[in-house]
């Protein structure tokens, strides 16, 4: 046993050397690491959920008009300075107005009609100019005193799921697991090199003539594979400061994501003749595999399809642990199906570079 850890060592030790020799991988993570870290933390760590209006009314605002929650009210002291700040031309800028007119309250009361000017920016979403609309309605029945057209039904409110109301995912929260994604595949790209050269130069030949075995050689490219990519993630969590949020589910999710490109990895390798075969078929297993990171960045759950891609139980882990602070028992289901797609592929890659050292 000790012989033949001592044969897995000395090819791990050849293989870190090959690595640092290697200056475009090496330049890649480390440019990697330091490009993610900085997008981190200069992305928004909050949201804000406050609507902002500006308000251009004659004398006083009413107390129907005060700040509510999620609403926000500057005011103006002429409609040319509101608007000025709705179209960025002034020295305060607001993505809605509110002009209302001289008389505005008389005018209700007596019941004659008026008109108020809704001003928009051109991104305002949709929903807030009928939110607007429907407010200024709803405030000059406020103010007349009147009861609203219709009849107001009893309704219940349900929420499915956790109410973030308040405390809503940040982009830089929804950012952290694809950048976590991402420094894992720089690995598979590296690990892809790595098998793919040793098979061209035929080094495979050479190691296999001494007492090494078939089986040694694997278990060093395994180790050495999952190892860099566990480490090099391990590392930008920690330097991003997500670690804290759940120590041992994210050591656990890491080690298994890099198990898992790992085996891609392999497969890559083993498949790919030269730099453009190994691009070629290590970005065949990218693309699909960094669908479930995007997905994060919407709202609402992941399509069907979605979920059973390989990546989706490593993207979906991290995301609960990080930003709802999941633990391994609220996390079981999606690390039980990202240890079931590490088994399928790493044995995948195993025995597809088996098969390829076995025709040198």
């Amino acid at each position: 046993m000790s012989r033949r850890a001592g044969i897995i060592g000395a090819i791990i030790r050849k293989d870190l050397v090959e690595f640092t020799r290697d200056r475009f991988y090496v330049l890649i993570t480390v440019f990697g690491l330091v490009i993610y870290v900085a997008m981190y933390w200069f992305l928004p760590s909050s949201v804000d959920e406050t609507i902002e209006a500006g308000i251009h009314w004659q004398g006083g605002l009413p107390q129907e008009l005060s700040d509510g929650d999620g609403l926000e009210f500057t005011p103006f002291d002429s409609a040319a300075a509101l608007e000025a700040a709705i179209d960025g031309s002034g020295d305060v800028s607001v993505p809605i107005g509110l002009d209302f007119p001289a008389g505005f309250t008389e005018s209700v009361r007596a019941g004659t009609p008026t008109t108020v000017r809704v001003l928009l920016t051109t991104d305002v979403p949709a929903e807030y100019r009928g939110a607007m609309t429907s407010f200024v309605r709803e405030l000059a029945f406020l103010i007349s005193g009147a009861d609203l057209p219709v009849t107001q039904l009893d309704t219940t409110e349900v929420i499915l799921g956790e109410d973030r109301a308040g405390d809503q995912v940040s982009l830089q929260e929804k950012m952290g697991p694809m950048f976590v994604f991402f420094m894992l595949l720089i690995e598979t790209f590296a690990l892809a090199t790595l098998v793919a050269t040793e098979i061209q130069a035929r080094t495979v030949t050479a190691v296999l003539a001494t007492p090494t075995r078939v089986a040694d050689f694997l278990a060093a490219k395994a180790i050495i594979g999952t190892t860099l990519a566990f480490g090099e993630a391990l590392l930008l969590v920690i330097l991003i400061g997500i670690l804290g949020t759940g120590p041992l589910v994210l050591i656990v999710t890491l080690l298994l994501g890099a198990l898992l490109v790992t085996g891609f990895g392999l497969i890559a390798g083993s498949t790919g003749k030269d730099f453009i075969g190994i691009v070629f078929w290590s970005m065949l297993f990218l693309v699909p595999l960094a669908i479930p990171s995007f997905a994060v960045l919407f709202p609402g759950s992941a399509a069907p399809w979605v979920r059973v891609l390989p990546s989706y139980g490593l993207i979906e882990s991290i995301v609960r642990t990080t930003s709802y602070g999941d633990g391994l028992t609220d996390l079981a289901g999606p690390l039980l199906e990202l240890a079931g797609w590490c088994v399928i592929v790493f044995a995948a890659g195993l025995f597809t570079l088996r098969r390829k050292v076995a025709t040198l």
